[in-house]
């Protein structure tokens, strides 16, 4: 009996090793990425043609090898529209500090090729001080990539400086914004409408905000269609943020037995951000939370008539290549 016990533990052992390595090593993380990206923008564009979609970091995705002199991945840059980049040049380890040269020029060598490839490059940065944030803008303007500063790593406010390159142009897409406004905790704003009117005040070609405001409420058609005009009457883009990387427990579709019961897909606690979780992006039950259908939160955005959507934790890919 002791002999028959002991082989049944070892097949048990075998089995969970099998499973885990189906699980996880046979996994291509940055190629299920890519191909999440594709099939998002795949099913927005076949609602709505002119529809942008704007990954955040991950710039590693741009290349087939995933390396700065790779060859660049066509399919997958047919299927945006802009590369996101933050702390390109300020922020990236800290707020109002310089990033490292090294990781400038590496970030770059993959911005360029989607540059180079009819890409906007829209670049965030988090500093504060005069002299870094002018310096920010002519770096970005030297690059060819269209440049926000943000003084608040919260992205709160609205800038008390005048928006860079402001112009009355009509903005069809995001190659022809020469700025953009990134602003997704609008907290300071006493309701929904003071913050509608900040914005409708304001002349920046392209806004990114969230679906939905501090209350839960997520922004009605005509409310998004009012601010497509800028203050000084030219058309410019509105974008929805949407994370697909990470599962937030304050989003419409968190279900709070997941507190004690998580899905197979949810991941753990990300430290940094209290509330969001790492999800096992390839799985399909995460997947059908964030587009293929009626409920799914890109359906919410389209049918918000947003312009585009901007997909954050595109670089997830790195959180399990450092693990498995």
């Amino acid at each position: 009996m002791k002999k028959i016990l002991f082989i049944s533990i070892l097949l048990l052992f075998s089995c969970k090793k099998t499973d885990r390595a189906y699980t996880y090593d046979d996994i291509d993380f940055k190629e299920e990425m890519r191909n999440f990206v594709m099939n998002i923008s795949n099913y927005a564009k076949n609602i709505n043609t002119g529809f942008s979609i704007i990954p955040q970091n991950g710039a590693q995705l741009l290349t087939i090898n995933g390396e700065p002199t790779g060859e660049i991945h066509q399919t997958y840059n047919s299927a945006i529209d802009a590369q996101a980049q933050e702390g390109l040049f300020y922020g990236y380890e800290q707020d109002d500090v310089a990033t490292p040269e090294e990781t400038t020029l590496y970030l770059k060598q993959f911005l360029d090729q989607a540059l180079n490839n009819n890409k906007a490059i829209l670049i965030t940065d988090y500093c504060y001080s005069p002299d870094h944030i002018m310096d920010s803008y002519q770096k970005n303007d030297l690059a060819g990539y269209t440049g926000f500063v943000a003084t608040s790593r919260e992205l709160d406010m609205i800038p008390t400086v005048p928006v860079h390159h402001v112009n009355s142009n009509d903005i069809n897409r995001p190659l022809e914004a020469q700025n953009f406004l990134y602003l997704l905790n609008p907290h300071q704003f006493a309701d929904k409408t003071s913050f509608l009117n900040a914005l409708r005040a304001t002349n920046y070609d392209l806004l990114i905000i969230d679906l939905f405001f501090n209350d839960g409420t997520a922004f009605s058609p005509q409310e998004i269609a009012s601010l497509k005009i800028k203050a000084n009457g030219g058309k410019r883009l509105v974008v929805s943020y949407i994370s697909i990387g990470e599962a937030e427990d304050y989003r419409y579709y968190w279900n709070t037995e997941w507190n004690t019961d998580k899905p197979d897909w949810l991941e753990s606690e990300n430290p940094e951000w209290e509330g969001n979780y790492k999800v096992k992006y390839w799985e399909k039950d995460w997947q059908q939370i964030i587009y293929g259908n009626e409920d799914s939160y890109l359906k919410k955005i389209i049918d918000a008539g947003f312009d585009g959507a901007y997909l954050d934790i595109i670089d997830a890919f790195e959180y399990f290549e450092e693990r498995y």
